[in-house]
C-alpha cells in the first residue's frame, strides 16, 4: 500500500479552506497544505505550533482531515500555547483536532503511522530530532517545514541528512510560498517494496497530447 493522490478530495479541501481563511489574508500556505493533506488521503496529520504562530494552516489541516476522516493532532509546548490555539480554532469554527502538550520529540514517541507532518521552522526547535523520532506510516508520508526561509539554498533544512537513510525520498521541493515551504515525500516501507538486483519493472506512460499509452520496461 502507498499514498494515492485524489484530485477531487484535494479540490474540496482547497475550496473549503479558501472560504474559511479568507479573513486571514495570508499567502496561500493554508490552502496548499490543506489540499495536499486531503489529496493524499492522509489519516494521521501531525503539526507543531507555538504561541503567536499563524492559525490558518491549522484550520486547513482540520478541514483536510474532515474530508479524509482522519486525525489532526497539534503538538504545543505549553498550556499558554494550548489556550491560544483552542481559542483561535474555536473562533474559526473548527473542532476536528486533538492537542498534545509537551516537547515535539516526546510527543512523536507516542504516535504511530504519521503520514503528514507539518513543522514550523521558526525558533530554535531541533527539526532533525523531531523527524528522526517520528514513526511514519507504512504507506509513506509527506513532510513539510514551513517558514523555511527565502530560498532552498538559504535553508539549513536538508531532507537527506535529516532522514539519514530512515526513509526513501520519492521527491522533495522548495516552494517560495509564504516564508518558504520545504516539502519531502517519502516512500512506502516494507511489503516487498524493494526489487532484487537485476530485476526489471514495467512503467506505463500516457502522452497527454495524443492520448497514446506507452509501456516501457526499466
Amino acid at each position: 500500500m502507498k499514498l494515492v493522490w485524489s484530485p477531487e478530495t484535494a479540490s474540496k479541501a482547497y475550496i473549503d479552506t479558501v472560504k474559511s481563511c479568507e479573513l486571514f489574508q495570508e499567502s496561500g500556505v493554508a490552502e496548499l497544505v490543506s489540499a495536499m493533506a486531503a489529496g493524499w488521503n492522509t489519516k494521521l496529520v501531525v503539526e507543531t505550533w507555538s504561541q503567536g504562530g499563524a492559525i490558518a494552516t491549522s484550520i486547513g489541516l482540520a478541514i483536510a482531515t474532515h474530508h479524509t476522516r482522519g486525525r489532526h493532532i497539534c503538538v504545543v509546548p505549553d498550556e499558554d500555547s494550548k489556550a491560544e490555539y483552542v481559542k483561535a480554532m474555536s473562533q474559526s469554527g473548527q473542532a476536528n483536532y486533538e492537542i498534545i502538550v509537551g516537547q515535539p520529540e516526546e510527543a512523536m514517541e507516542g504516535l504511530q503511522g504519521i503520514d503528514f507532518l507539518v513543522m514550523d521552522c521558526r525558533g530554535n526547535n531541533d527539526f532533525a530530532r523531531i523527524i528522526r523520532v517520528a514513526k511514519l506510516g507504512q504507506r509513506g508520508a509527506v513532510l513539510i517545514c514551513k517558514n523555511a526561509g527565502s530560498s532552498r539554498a538559504a535553508s539549513d533544512f536538508r531532507w537527506r541528512s535529516v532522514l539519514d537513510g530512515k526513509s526513501r525520498i520519492v521527491r522533495s521541493v522548495f516552494l517560495p510560498v509564504g516564508m518558504g515551504l520545504d516539502i519531502a515525500h517519502v516512500g512506502a516501507t516494507g511489503g516487498g517494496s524493494r526489487r532484487g538486483k537485476g530485476e526489471s519493472r514495467w512503467i506505463k506512460r500516457i502522452d497527454h497530447l495524443s492520448g497514446e499509452e506507452f509501456v516501457i520496461r526499466k
